[in-house]
């Protein structure tokens, strides 16, 4: 039987995103949850990665343990601040690097970028342009996501930054958590070109926050897809009508959640997926 390939994922698939464990949570347990609830791939921090290299763990013994489950690594989380050529500097510089090395070694298909642009729209999307050439020399696509607790708020920020960059892989991941709690424009996902959406991360919570701090509430109280009360019907509706073609990556950072593992990463697949079977 083929083996799963990270760049041939599609709209039937799901990717347990990184931050839905904790930062370092144990890699044989991420991957062996994954594959025990049916998620054809997950994504990783470059910080987790870079203590695995450290450790001998990776990249030879990581192959064999996804390959073992028949998982993809198929995500690579995190490049702040646009890149090396934007805010991110040398510490962006240091993560794709890392970044770099997990796409040869592993043919991972994303990217994730955020801000800080602290530049002009002209001057954001030069640095997320050239973020994009360096990622599509190892096969990268990559999505800037846009965050209320940064400049780059709303996928209206988003959207701007990514169309002036006008690259083939580079678009924007769209985190229902953001939108529910920023602009909340349906229409603007829905008005999304189908080839601008790189990632989309389900999540739910409360309508009302459960902390005062936006980053950490994100960080720390968001439920599985179905536990909440965000509107997930009309923000899948929305991205199909815009025509998406790309996995489904539920991203549900939660500290209840980090302390009961099976149980949250049983959750958080069967939600989403109830969601997702939803007319």
């Amino acid at each position: 039987m083929a083996r799963r390939n990270a760049r041939e994922l599609g709209p039937q698939d799901l990717v347990l995103s990184h931050f839905s464990l904790g930062r370092e949570h144990p890699i044989a347990d991420r991957v062996e949850l994954a594959a025990a609830n049916g998620f054809a791939g997950i994504g990783l921090w470059v910080g987790h990665y870079r203590q695995l290299e450290a450790a001998g763990d990776a990249p030879g013994p990581l192959a064999g343990l996804l390959a073992e489950h028949d998982v993809v690594l198929a995500e690579i989380e995190v490049v702040p601040g646009l890149g090396r050529d934007g805010p991110g500097g040398a510490n962006a510089a240091e993560v794709e690097e890392v970044a770099w090395r997990m796409a040869d070694a592993f043919g991972c298909r994303y990217l994730q970028v955020i801000g800080p642009a602290e530049a002009p729209v002209a001057d954001a999307a030069r640095a997320f342009g050239a973020l994009c050439d360096r990622a599509a020399d190892h096969g990268l696509t990559v999505g800037l996501e846009f965050l209320p607790f940064t400049d780059v708020v709303s996928v209206h920020d988003a959207r701007a930054i990514v169309e002036t960059a006008d690259r083939s892989n580079g678009g924007i991941c769209v985190d229902v958590w953001h939108h529910e709690r920023g602009a909340a424009d349906l229409d603007a996902i829905a008005a999304l070109p189908a080839e601008l959406i790189q990632c989309i991360q389900l999540n739910d919570g409360p309508r009302r926050p459960d902390d005062p701090g936006y980053y950490t509430d994100c960080l720390t109280n968001r439920r599985a897809p179905g536990d909440g009360a965000f509107d997930l019907a009309g923000f899948v509706s929305a991205l199909r009508a815009a025509g998406s073609s790309v996995n489904w990556s539920p991203e549900v950072c939660s500290s209840w959640g980090w302390a009961h593992p099976a149980e949250h990463v049983a959750r958080v697949a069967a939600g989403t997926r109830a969601v997702l079977a939803q007319p």
